[in-house]
C-alpha cells in the first residue's frame, strides 16, 4: 500500500470514528421515541430503562385515533403542507426572479426590508396577523387561513434570488432576441435551471408547514380543522396526559419526513450547494 493510500485510509477511518458516535447520539432520541410509542403509559415512567420495543404500538395508535381523530388531522396536515409548499415555492420564485433580473427604483430598499424581516421573531407578527385574518377578514377555521398567511417566506425569496443571480444573463438575452416572452423565459428557462434549488427550498418549506404548531393552534378552534401537531397537543390535559398516544403520533409525524429526506437528499444537498457557490 502506497503512502498516499495509507494516508487516505487513515483519514477515512478517523472521520468515521468521529461521525459514527455523533450519528448514534443523534439517532438515539429517535429510537427512544419509537420505543416509548410501543409501551403503555405506565411503562414509559418505569424505573427500569427499556431500550427494546414493546407490543403496545397499535394499542396506542387506536387510543390516539379515538381521542383525536388523528387520521383526519394527518390528512389535513398533508394537504396543507403540499398546497403551501407548491404555492410558496412559486411565489418566492417569482419574487426572487424579479429581484435578481429586473432593475427598478427602490430595489435595494426592498431587499433590505426582506433581510430585515428575517431578524424579526415570529411572535412579533403572529398577533397582528391573527387579528387581521380572524377579526378583519373573518376567515378563522378555513383552509385559506391555514395556508395563505404564512405563504411569503423571506429566506425563500433570498434563496431563489441567489439562484437566479448565478445564471448567465446572456442566456436570457438570447431568448429575448428570439422573441420569447418574459413569462416564457421564467417558466421554460429559469425554473428548469433552478430545479435543484427549488427542490431544496420545497423540502424546507414542507418541513416548516408540517411542523407548524402555533399558527394552526391560533387560527383554528373547530375539532374538524385541527392539524396533526395541534391534535397531539390536545392529549395534554389538566389531569391526564396520554404519553403513549403522543409518542405514537410523534412517530407517525416523524416517519414521513425521514422518508422524504432520504429519498430527496440528493436534490437537497445539490440545491444547498448550488446556493452556496457563486
Amino acid at each position: 500500500m502506497s503512502s498516499q493510500s495509507r494516508s487516505t485510509l487513515i483519514r477515512s477511518l478517523s472521520l468515521h470514528a468521529v461521525l459514527i458516535p455523533l450519528a448514534i447520539i443523534w439517532l438515539f432520541p429517535l429510537w427512544m421515541m419509537f420505543v416509548f410509542a410501543t409501551m403503555p403509559d405506565y411503562g414509559i415512567f418505569s424505573p427500569q430503562i427499556e431500550l427494546m420495543p414493546s407490543t403496545h404500538f397499535f394499542e396506542n395508535l387506536s387510543n390516539l385515533q379515538a381521542d383525536t381523530d388523528f387520521i383526519r388531522a394527518l390528512m389535513i396536515s398533508i394537504s396543507v403542507a403540499i398546497v403551501y409548499t407548491i404555492l410558496s415555492v412559486l411565489l418566492t420564485s417569482m419574487a426572487g426572479w424579479a429581484l435578481a433580473r429586473y432593475h427598478f427604483i427602490g430595489k435595494s430598499l426592498v431587499v433590505a426590508i426582506i433581510l430585515g424581516t428575517i431578524t424579526l421573531p415570529y411572535f412579533v407578527v403572529v398577533i397582528p396577523q391573527f387579528i387581521m385574518v380572524a377579526r378583519e377578514f373573518k376567515m378563522a377555521n378555513t383552509w385559506i387561513a391555514l395556508i395563505v398567511p404564512p405563504l411569503f417566506n423571506s429566506l425563500g425569496v433570498l434563496f431563489m434570488r441567489q439562484a437566479f443571480s448565478m445564471m448567465p444573463t446572456e442566456l436570457f438575452d438570447a431568448a429575448r432576441v428570439e422573441g420569447v416572452k418574459e413569462w416564457q423565459i421564467f417558466l421554460r428557462i429559469a425554473l428548469p435551471l433552478a430545479r435543484p434549488t427549488m427542490a431544496a427550498l420545497a423540502i424546507i418549506l414542507f418541513l416548516a408547514s408540517w411542523n407548524n404548531y402555533l399558527w394552526p393552534l391560533l387560527i383554528n378552534s373547530r375539532p374538524g380543522m385541527l392539524t396533526a401537531p395541534v391534535a397531539l397537543g390536545t392529549l395534554i390535559g389538566l389531569t391526564k396526559v396520554s404519553w403513549g398516544g403522543i409518542m405514537a403520533g410523534a412517530v407517525m409525524l416523524t416517519a414521513p419526513i425521514l422518508v422524504i429526506f432520504i429519498l430527496l437528499q440528493r436534490h437537497f444537498i445539490a440545491g444547498i450547494a448550488a446556493g452556496a457557490i457563486k
